[in-house]
């Protein structure tokens, strides 16, 4: 028994990812979610399946863990926390803010003498763990920050899995894909690291996070916008039309060359893994959709995201990404009443001017390289 772990977000990623590859490691997972049916039937369920589908189909039963309501509950949460190895989250990093807190109660009750706390934001974002642990000092007063910090080793990671949307009789059971990696920054342990033998430690994080968000996020992303452009439901059809694969090598083309410029990867290496990525998406045995995909569009199309963020990078180099400008144009008609991003996205489309809706949807400012080229394709889309 390697311990306890505390999981904050107990949906389809928290228990088919990351609660899997803590329970493979030994920990007794304790997930914590507001979600209350969620964690009733956690709670009255044993185990639950994953299910990786792909070439090498395989299921798993995990067992050995609890859940705690976070909402009615946050004291037992914290006292868990105060006593645990580990814990984590894949909550969406717009979450993080409200997961902190009680994050940062739990360090002030943690006994002076215990092991540091092992804190790690498994999300879609560059330095989650970063945002995560600045979020937690803001609940911290400037006297007692230096105790409280020394109570925990804050390490950003790099997540990799895809896991669709799920059938609607599934239950706590989830469908994954074969593939993934949990790349974690080694530096901050010291030596130290927690035993996760399904993690890949590295030096160096950086490289790792850009490839995945620039690659997999962006390319996942682009196959949903144009291929909700083009009608078509599911993902791997999607990848299967020969137009909207062509955007994708094209997007993904931009964005090795941006990855091959600022890391270590050769273009063999960058080319290879773009091939992999290509070939997980083509799976036509995960029931993912372009609208579960496209979902989130103006999160998507912030800044630092997977296709401004990129974008920038390459015009400030003096190339124009002509087809990430191509899939923004794409996602800014992302239209699926069910999303409320979506609705919210073609409301200010309709109600700003196109230099009002380039800052307020990507962050550009007039002065940044990629500011015209993106303003040109906002002002398609507002008509003014």
């Amino acid at each position: 028994m390697s311990g306890v772990a505390v999981h904050f977000g107990s949906g389809n990623i928290g228990r088919g990812f990351v609660g899997l590859i803590l329970h493979r490691a030994g920990y007794e997972v304790v997930f914590a979610d507001v979600v209350g049916e969620l964690i009733d039937a956690l709670n009255s369920t044993p185990s639950y399946q994953v299910k990786e589908v792909g070439l090498d189909s395989r299921e798993e039963a995990v067992d050995n863990y609890r859940a705690i309501n976070s909402r009615n509950d946050e004291p037992a949460v914290i006292a868990e926390i105060a006593a645990a190895d580990i814990v984590t989250t894949a909550v969406g990093p717009t979450v993080l803010k409200f997961v902190a807190p009680v994050i940062a109660a739990a360090l002030r009750e943690r006994a002076d003498g215990a092991a540091p706390l092992t804190v790690m934001a498994c999300e879609n974002a560059i330095n989650a763990t970063n945002v995560l642990r600045d979020h937690i000092r803001s609940n911290v007063g400037d006297d007692e920050w230096p105790a409280v910090e020394a109570k925990a080793v804050f390490a950003n990671t790099a997540v990799d899995r895809i896991v669709p949307a799920q059938a609607a009789d599934a239950g706590l059971d989830v469908t994954v894909e074969t593939y993934f990696e949990w790349a974690i920054e080694r530096p901050p342990f010291g030596g130290n690291e927690p035993s996760i033998p399904d993690a890949t430690w590295v030096d160096d994080l950086a490289p790792y996070i850009e490839r995945k968000l620039f690659t997999v996020n962006t390319g996942h992303a682009t196959t949903a916008y144009h291929g909700f452009a083009r009608g078509i439901s599911k993902l791997s059809d999607a990848l299967a039309d020969d137009a909207v694969r062509s955007a994708v090598e094209g997007v993904l083309g931009e964005t090795k060359q941006l990855l091959v410029a600022k890391h270590d990867f050769t273009d063999e290496a960058q080319q290879a893994y773009v091939d992999k990525i290509l070939e997980r998406f083509a799976n036509p045995h995960l029931p993912d959709t372009v609208d579960r995909v496209g979902r989130q569009p103006l999160r998507k199309l912030s800044r630092n995201e997977r296709l401004i963020g990129p974008a920038s990078e390459l015009a400030e180099r003096g190339i124009r990404p002509e087809h990430l400008l191509a899939t923004v144009e794409a996602a800014l008609s992302f239209d699926v009443p069910e999303d409320p991003e979506s609705v919210e996205l073609q409301e200010l489309l309709k109600s700003s001017t196109a230099a009002e809706a380039t800052e307020r949807i990507t962050g550009l400012k007039p002065d940044e390289p990629l500011y015209p080229d993106v303003l040109a394709v906002l002002e398609r889309k507002v008509g003014r």
